[in-house]
């Protein structure tokens, strides 16, 4: 039994090594590169990510000045009422909700300084959850936690062969299995990069692609 779990150890740990130096290349092109939300500091940065969800990030862009006009900090905005922000960001999916999430936000955390910095912190606000309280954090230069995993990386992840699962948990765990912490924070956005810019959702162009020698999905479409 000792010898079948020194097995799986050392199996597990040529994985991560190999996967590690597969996408080095894709590390070294969009590391540190910012988020496409037009926010200039982490008040606006949690506003855009709250508003962003099920949205483009171009529309909510295209948004973001008129609502900070109004709303220039988190203290002038805890002065409003949710129907107070129904006009600016009418165009936004569930933006009722949403109005209501950054109001009590606003109400309860009372200035931009005291914006949680943890995972923890954030998803103890409304309509936060994981993948939002990632990317505040990367975005924020804070330590990493976890692993960014949106829309784009829910399709990057199982094609390049890295994990099987579906559910955004289940690859943000994985990955955290198989790329050091060091890389966690930029990880994420790097495979939604990807995911933007190559690895489309129909047409993807394989060819272009940095991580091509190991993606399951362009070897599968080589044969």
């Amino acid at each position: 039994m000792k010898r079948k779990n020194g097995s799986n150890a050392g199996r597990e740990q040529r994985t991560k090594t190999d996967w590690i130096s597969a996408l080095l290349p894709l590390f070294k092109k969009y590391r540190g590169k910012k988020h496409p939300l037009d926010y200039h500091n982490r008040y606006e940065l949690i506003v855009l990510v709250i508003l962003s969800s099920q949205m483009t990030d171009d529309r909510i862009n295209a948004l973001a000045p008129a609502f900070f006009k109004k709303y220039p900090t988190l203290k002038r905005l805890a002065t409003a009422k949710p129907e107070d922000l129904y006009e600016t960001i009418r165009s936004v999916r569930s933006s009722k909700k949403k109005a209501k999430w950054l109001v009590d936000i606003a109400s309860e955390v009372g200035e931009d300084e005291r914006i949680p910095r943890t995972i923890e912190g954030l998803t103890s606000l409304p309509g936060i959850g994981r993948k939002s309280a990632n990317v505040i954090i990367r975005e924020s230069g804070d330590k990493a936690e976890g692993i960014i995993v949106d829309l784009h990386v829910l399709r990057v992840v199982p094609r390049l062969g890295i994990t099987n699962e579906v559910k955004p948990e289940k690859i943000e765990q994985k990955l955290m299995k198989v790329i050091p912490q060091g890389y966690w924070n930029d990880a994420g956005m790097c495979f939604s990069f990807l995911g933007r810019e190559i690895c489309r959702p129909t047409d993807p162009r394989c060819n272009e692609c940095l991580v091509n020698p190991v993606c399951a999905y362009y070897k599968k479409s080589q044969r």
